[in-house]
Order: C-alpha cells, then structure tokens, then sequence
C-alpha cells in the first residue's frame, strides 16, 4: 500500500502538470484558430501551410527531447550528476544545430517552401511572410524542449507549466492586439500572428532559462572525452524515423478523410479539439512513465520498473474510460456549437462515438510506447510497431475502407483505428518478455 501511494504522488507531480499545460496550449489553440479565422480563406489556409513545416521542426525536435529524457532520468536514477548535465547539454546541442538549418531555410527561401504545398501564388506569399517571422521561434523552441526535460526529469514539472501559462497570455493577448489593430497598435493581420507568436515563444524560453538557472545544482559537467555515440545514436535514429513515418501516415489519413468530400472533411476537422483535449489530458501518464521508470531502471531495479509500469497502465485504462464515456455523454451537445449544417454535425457526433470507442486503446499505447518501452533506450522496438500499426494496417485499412468499399467517414475512421489494437497487442507482448529493460552506459 505504502508503494501505491508513493508511486501515485510521483505520478501526480509529473503527470497533472503535464496534462494541464498540454490541454491549455490545445485550448489556445483553438482560440488562435478562432481569431486568425476572422480575416478570410487565404489567410487561415497560410498560416496552416506554415503549420506543416513548423510540424516537421517539431517533430524532429521532440525526438531529440525524447532521447534526452531518457538519458536524464536514467542518469538520475543512477546518481551521476555529471553525465546527467553532460546529457543535457549534448542533447542542447543537437537541437541547435537542428534548430539553425530549419531557421535558415524559414528565413532565406520561406515562398519557395511554401511552393511546395500550394499551386496558389497568393497564397503561398502570405504563408511565406508567416514562416519567415515564425522561423524565429526555431531556436528558443530547442532550449524550452530541453529545458523543459530536464525540470521535468528532476521532478519539477510545475515549473514548465508555469511558464507555459506565462506564454500563452502573451500569445492570445499579443494576437489580439496585433491582429486586429486593438490598443492603438496597427492591424497587422497573419504579421500580427507571427509576431504574437515569435514573441510569446521568447518570453517562454526566457522564463524557462530563469526556472533552469535556479534549480540545477552546481555541479560540472562532465569533461569531453569517450563517449558513447553509438548508444546514442542507437536511440534517436529509430524516434527520428518513427515521428517522421507518424507525421507522413496522419498526412495519409488526412488525404483519406479529404477524398471522402468536404462534409467529412469538415466534420473530421471539428473532431480535432475533443481529441486533443482527450490525449492531453492523460498524456501526462506517458511523460510520468518515461521519467519514473527510467529512474528505476538507471538505478538498476528492475523488479520496481516492471511493478510501476503495470501500474501506470491500469492508471490509463482508468482514465480513458472514463473519458470514454464523459466523450460519447457530451458529443451529442458538442456539436450544437458549430454553425454547420445538420448532416455536418450528425457525422462530427458519430466520429466522436467511434473515438471513444477507441481512446483507451490510444491512451494505453502512448503510454507503454512513448513512456515505458522508450525508458530503457532501445527505441527500435517503438519503430518497430509504430511502422507496423500505421503502414501494415492502417493505411491500407483506410483505402481499402474508403475506395473499396466506399463506407461513410465514421466506419472509415473506427476501421483504420483498430491499428491501435494492433498495435497495442504486440506492445504487450514485447512489454511481457522484459527485453526493454535496459541500463544506459555513461
């Protein structure tokens, strides 16, 4: 009983704050949606093309964060200061280096990429103008994605919380000034966005560095000498490749929702705030889960990682059906909201009845996938099944489903979701067989 109660304090501590800030940026969000939706077609469609850049830059560099709290928390497990700074800064380095090629080509030929998503001239200028400023943001989001590991890793998740919420009062409050033309200042439309944009995230990385500064100890780091590239690179190629693959397969389903017409498009589209809020909600369970049983396994107890992770599992089954049901409660209300028409809202309602039915198994994969299996760093296994459940079976699910077949979007959406299934049974079984388990060499 005593362990249970620990371990729930522990859990709570890294997994409340994590599931606050993330559900808070998916409400701005919308909010910014919201306002950026008020100056026309041209302009939402812009800046969502900027969108899918700027995606790839976040992909690639939550992979580097990924392999930098596995490193961290495992070297805090085994009580070596040095290597733990030492892990935090070559990982610092990484994203920099990452972080300055994508601001280059942001900043120098911004219409050029652009140009690659849209024929439309006009449109691809102003989603040009976005990126250009919003390139800006690339280098403060390497430090905040860092940063943030590292405070996370020593247990102290509050604190990117706390400058989360710093970041997006400046951000909505700053898009609405800038936007629109409020308090005096010019009405600057997209322009107003970036900037609201560029400078939140400056504000973020400032407050960040701050937290950082205060708490972390004054030990050395450690001199450079021998170090183990091949272990390292052994963790991030494989995430590089999953989160990429990820990203193409969202794009493919994308493409699959979009050929079904545009009511399902639309009504896909106004899913995505419940999913969101969903996921963020308990994403916390798998940032707890990579930390604390990362700790255990640096610490070289095994039998205590294997106990928690169980644990955490039962955690998020509990969690996702209960938002399981509060979904498939509240859906029928939730889409009264949007002024769309009723064919529109009657497939939103039966898409979210479909999500529910598959969230716990969502859930349960991000956190034995992106939480327990990652902690021992042999992130191949993840590549793994994350390739499988998306490229094996639910791509071709969804075209078989969708062109075959020629189901309506709420069977194609349940069809290529049973991926998760999937991919959450073999997850169990290389959970079962232990061979996760492993201890970072310094």
């Amino acid at each position: 009983m005593e362990r249970k109660i620990v371990l729930l304090r522990s859990v709570c501590a890294l997994a409340i704050p994590v599931a606050l800030q993330s559900m808070l940026q998916a409400s701005f969000g919308v909010v910014d949606q919201v306002m950026i939706g008020q100056l026309g077609g041209v302009e939402v469609a812009a800046v969502g093309l900027a969108g899918k850049f700027t995606g790839i830059y976040n992909v690639v560099v939550s992979a580097v964060g990924a392999v930098a709290g596995i490193m961290i928390s495992q070297y805090i497990g085994q009580k070596n200061t040095a290597e733990t700074r030492r892990s935090l800064v070559l990982n610092l380095r990484v994203c920099v280096l990452l972080a300055a090629l994508f601001t280059v080509a942001g900043i120098l030929v911004p219409e050029r990429i652009m140009g690659l998503y849209i024929a439309d001239t006009a449109t691809a200028q102003t989603a040009g103008q976005y990126l250009a400023i919003v390139s800006g943001t690339f280098l403060p989001a390497a430090g905040i994605t860092i940063l943030s590991t590292n405070l996370r890793c020593m247990e102290k998740a509050s604190l990117p919380l706390c400058a989360g919420i710093v970041s997006a009062a400046v951000n909505t409050g700053l898009n609405w000034i800038l936007i629109f033309g409020k308090l005096g200042a010019p009405t600057l439309g997209v322009t107003g966005a970036a900037l609201a944009t560029l400078i939140s995230q400056l504000v973020y990385f400032m407050v960040i560095l701050g937290m950082y500064a205060k708490y972390r100890g004054r030990a050395k780091i450690a001199p450079d000498g021998p170090f183990a590239w091949g272990q390292y690179l052994s963790m991030l190629l494989p995430l590089l490749v999953s989160e990429f693959m990820w990203v193409l397969g969202e794009n493919v389903y994308a493409g699959i929702y979009g050929h079904l017409g545009t009511e399902a498009t639309a009504a896909m589209t106004l899913t995505n705030p419940v999913q969101s809020l969903a996921i963020g909600a308990l994403c916390g369970l798998s940032q707890a889960a990579a930390i604390l049983i990362g700790k255990r396994l640096g610490d070289g107890n095994r039998e205590m990682a294997y106990w928690e992770a169980k644990k955490l599992l039962l955690y998020g089954l509990a969690g996702s059906l209960l938002l399981s049901v509060m979904i498939s409660f509240v859906s029928p209300w939730y889409v009264r909201i949007f002024k769309v028409e009723a064919g529109i809202r009657d497939l939103t309602a039966q898409i979210l009845t479909a999500y529910a039915a598959v969230l716990p198994f969502k859930v349960l994969n991000m956190i034995i996938g992106s939480g327990i299996l990652r902690s021992g760093g042999k992130t191949t296994y993840v590549m793994a099944i994350d390739l499988m459940g998306t490229w094996l079976f639910g791509v071709p699910l969804g075209l078989i489903t969708a062109f075959v077949f020629h189901w309506p979007i709420p069977l194609v959406y349940l069809t290529l979701s049973m991926e998760e299934c999937i991919r959450f049974a073999v997850s169990l079984v290389v959970f079962k067989r232990c061979g996760w388990m492993n201890q970072l060499k310094a």
